[in-house]
């Protein structure tokens, strides 16, 4: 099998994969629904009300963050995924029928976003850490893109469809297909064989295993770094909702099946993104750092995008760059943090990503209403650019990072790691130091290959015993 989908020969990884992928396209479909219904239905165009539809949705991400993450550390995550689901599923059925009934009012759809955004931060950072009971180490980097391939790719198949079902049928149908969704995953959690799942260390009970994760992260400046760029980007960024449905009834006065194919148009890009990640055995740091100034410059030019077709095309070079970030991030934080703060862990990146959303998705409504959706898309630009900045500073901080220009020949650099995998330094490659950066990479390389076979003879051993014990 390919590289790039070398995870999909673990048949547990696999059908979580295939029920995955169902219950994406139903999410994106409900997604454009929803914002839909909010923007040209319950409200006269107002980009604000939008906004706080997405702030409900995604600030108890950050508000349940301290247990939502030692929830994931401490239960089964497969029962309790299938909990979080099914839950998801009823809320987009009670949505969908107050829709169809021809009842449906403003704060109801706040109430519903409100609910699902509290089973969401639960179901959100077992999800992420669940994906290391499905796959070996070695493979993780490659899941976790390979997911994000997958969440993309249901964007490109979800709004597009969800605008012609809105058309046709309604925006309340839309709700109940996808509350059908959610079957897709609760059946691929059920067929799963419980034997083959990696057996991970677990948070212990006792006082103090709330704020473990926060006392793990503190120590941890390269985790702190990507933090900060995910918050600056999750919060004034990734407002797509916003940046696509004012372009498209505002800017180009079109109608909600031009709505739907931006959003797909856009995920063309991130399909892209994720994929060349699920290439890559090891996530960069510096990858991290330029893509978000990638990002800041696909946000420009889609703010000075003349029509719809030239602002279509920006939203494909915006799609790879956000998601080639994202994954890139999302990996380096599960393949260097210790398995037994995972879940906490993720549960704070999570809530960091997703959790910004509810101070900036308001305020860059505002600006869409005040000021025009193109600067908004502005603001979005500037985010970029600081998150780049960000990460060069601690570049040179941390990582030794130095810039010199020699008299006879171009600046010239070596990208070396410390032997772990963590830190990384930006070494000045002079003819004397070439062969010895180029021994040590050698070693790494022997070393990680060594860590892999030892990890694959542990989870069989491990397999063994389970199944003896069977």
């Amino acid at each position: 099998m390919s590289s790039m989908f070398r995870s999909l020969s673990d048949y547990n990884y696999r059908i979580w994969f295939g029920g995955a992928l169902v219950s994406n396209i139903g999410t994106w479909m409900q997604r454009t629904a929803q914002d839909w219904i909010v923007l040209t239905h319950l409200t006269n165009n107002n980009a604000v009300a939008v906004g706080v539809v997405m702030a409900l949705q995604l600030g108890p991400q950050l508000l349940l963050v301290p247990w939502t993450g030692l929830v994931a550390d401490r239960f089964d995550r497969r029962k309790l995924l299938m909990l979080t689901q099914g839950v998801m599923g009823i809320l987009g059925l009670g949505l969908g029928l107050i829709v169809l009934s021809g009842a449906a009012q403003l704060w109801q759809v706040y109430v519903f976003a409100l609910l699902l955004g509290i089973t969401s931060a639960f179901d959100a950072p077992a999800r992420q850490s669940f994906v290391s009971n499905l796959v070996s180490d070695r493979n993780l980097s490659n899941a976790v893109a390979l997911n994000s391939a997958s969440f993309n790719g249901a964007r490109m198949v979800g709004p597009a469809i969800a605008g012609v079902l809105i058309a046709l049928i309604g925006a309340g149908w839309v709700f109940l297909l996808n509350a059908a969704s959610f079957a897709a995953v609760l059946i691929s959690l059920s067929r799963m064989h419980q034997e083959s799942l990696k057996v991970r260390k677990t948070a212990r009970g006792g006082p103090g295993q709330l704020l473990g994760g926060f006392r793990y992260v503190s120590k941890r400046s390269d985790i702190i770094i990507v933090l900060v760029v995910i918050a600056i980007i999750g919060t004034f960024g990734l407002n797509f909702q916003i940046f696509t449905s004012t372009m498209t009834t505002v800017t180009f006065h079109l109608d909600s099946t031009a709505f739907g194919v931006l959003s797909s148009v856009l995920a063309v890009g991130s399909v892209f993104g994720a994929l060349l990640s699920a290439r890559r055995e090891t996530p960069r740091m510096r990858l991290i750092f330029a893509s978000s100034a990638l990002f800041g410059v696909a946000c420009l030019l889609g703010a000075l995008a003349p029509s719809y077709i030239t602002f279509a095309i920006t939203l494909v070079l915006l799609g790879f760059a956000s998601q080639t970030l994202m994954t890139t991030a999302n990996s380096t934080v599960q393949m260097t943090t210790a398995p037994e703060f995972r879940g906490r862990v993720m549960a704070l990146y999570m809530a960091i990503f997703m959790g910004g959303t509810p101070i900036g998705a308001p305020i860059v409504g505002w600006v869409a209403d005040s000021l025009g959706p193109r600067w908004a898309i502005g603001v979005a630009a500037a985010a970029g650019f600081a998150a780049a900045l960000a990460g060069l500073v601690w570049m040179i901080a941390h990582q030794h990072l130095r810039l010199a220009v020699h008299r006879h020949s171009s600046p010239h650099f070596v990208l070396s790691h410390d032997g772990d995998g963590r830190s990384i330094e930006l070494l000045e490659a002079r003819d004397d130091r070439v062969p010895v950066l180029e021994e040590r990479e050698q070693f790494r390389d022997e070393r990680e290959q060594l860590l892999d076979e030892r990890e694959q003879l542990r989870d069989d051993v491990i397999s063994e015993e389970v199944t003896e014990k069977r």
